[in-house]
């Protein structure tokens, strides 16, 4: 039966009109909670929201405090405050963000955005200090910087607090099995490309005679190595020398400069080169 026009067009009208007042009615369902650095968007369940809003703040000052970062006067304040958006659930919150099943929250670094759903105990303590450390690292370093990816997610996994120990012991058993990576290797590879089933060739630390391995390794292992590596390098340049000269660092591969020149610059003779760099992080961890 062939249709008529005039009914097909009808009904998609009200097809659309529909579709238009049920996205309007969802909009006008966000209530919002204003603080100083953040505007906390949330459907259901206020008394989740206001501990998200308490925890951001907190997170925030401690995380610019342990960086070093400068603390502008204008800095996430006002019409530059970061949206967290909490959904009602898990399923809500995938539908809108489009991420894969395991995925429990995610920063939108352009919008200045962090999206979760409500009662997830991994916002609260992991993904939200997390995604703050990765946003405020970036918008002090920018986008156009010479910054690595292993320094940005070295950053990012520093800022939750559970991770440092359990980084420390791990590191320590991976330098005793000759499991670490070169910090060359760590500086040329994109973990953002590393797929699961991938197999990777990288060079490990050197051995007590000098010398590196070639190694073959299934891609979650060197994933999961390059994690762990990354926020121990961080823990490295800030413990050992402190957020002052950490903060000089960044603010050279801001300027434009290179890593090796960004490390000269701000480590002065402590460190010239990334292989110095290594050598004195392995000291350290050793």
């Amino acid at each position: 039966m062939i249709k008529s026009p005039i009914r097909t067009l009808t009904g998609l009208l009200y097809f659309f009109y529909f579709f238009a007042c049920a996205t309007a009615s969802f909009a006008q369902d966000w209530q919002k909670l204003s603080g100083d650095h953040f505007l906390v968007y949330f459907i259901q369940d206020e008394s989740f929201a206001k501990e998200i809003s308490y925890r951001a703040e907190n997170y925030y000052v401690r995380i610019a405090s342990d960086l070093g970062y400068p603390r502008y006067s204008e800095f996430w304040t006002w019409d530059k405050r970061v949206k967290i958006y909490i959904y009602p659930d898990r399923a809500s919150y995938l539908k809108a963000s489009n991420q894969p099943t395991w995925s429990q929250g995610m920063a939108d670094y352009t919008n200045k955005q962090i999206l979760s759903y409500a009662h997830s105990q991994e916002l609260v303590d992991s993904i939200l200090p997390h995604e703050i450390a990765h946003l405020i690292f970036r918008d002090f370093v920018g986008f156009k910087a010479a910054a690595p990816v292993w320094l940005d997610e070295g950053v990012a996994q520093w800022a939750e607090l559970s991770k440092r120990e359990i980084v420390k012991a791990v590191s320590k058993d991976l330098l005793a099995s000759g499991s670490l990576f070169s910090v060359a290797d760590m500086v040329n590879l994109d973990i953002r490309r590393v797929a699961e089933g991938d197999t990777i060739q990288i060079h490990s630390i050197r051995d007590k005679e000098g010398n590196r391995k070639l190694l073959s390794l299934n891609g979650s292992i060197v994933v999961r190595t390059y994690y762990i590596e990354a926020v121990s390098l961080v823990e490295f340049l800030i413990s050992r020398f402190g957020g002052t000269i950490f903060t000089d660092f960044c603010r050279q591969l801001r300027d434009g400069k290179s890593l090796e020149e960004a490390l000269r610059f701000a480590y002065s003779t402590r460190i010239n080169s990334i292989e110095e760099l290594e050598k004195l992080w392995l000291e350290y961890l050793a």
